[in-house]
């Protein structure tokens, strides 16, 4: 099991930038893929962005899509989410996950993953 810590969240005006970082620890297997997931109270949890470890593939969801770019330095274990002109409806908690030993086939579905951080949390106000 991996244990997962998420940094960076905050308060920022629309239009601004965060940058979040996910640091693990206890990894003893070759990792597959991590992703970053948002939760708002009363929707469902929704897959944001993914990387594949070994090959650095990134997926995002579309309302995402080009504004913000998830990459990782492997030798730090850290994953990271960097956010551009943000949007009130980004708010939420931001959640990074690890898939362990499995190789996702869809990258943005929390089913793929089995270890799963506390979150940071993210306001953007207009």
């Amino acid at each position: 099991q991996v244990q997962l810590v998420e940094s960076g969240g905050g308060s920022v005006q629309a239009g601004g930038s965060l940058r979040l970082s996910c640091s693990a620890s206890g990894v003893t297997y070759k990792r597959n893929c991590v992703g970053w997931f948002r939760q708002v109270p009363g929707k469902e949890r929704e897959g944001v962005a993914a990387i594949y470890s070994s090959s650095g593939d990134d997926y995002y969801a579309d309302s995402v899509q080009g504004r913000f770019t998830i990459s990782q330095d492997n030798s730090k274990s850290t994953v990271y989410l960097q956010m551009n002109s943000l949007k009130p409806e980004d708010s939420g908690t931001y959640v990074c996950a690890d898939s362990g030993t499995w190789y996702p086939v869809r990258a943005l579905s929390p089913y793929e993953y089995n270890s799963w951080g506390p979150g940071t949390q993210v306001t953007v106000s207009s």
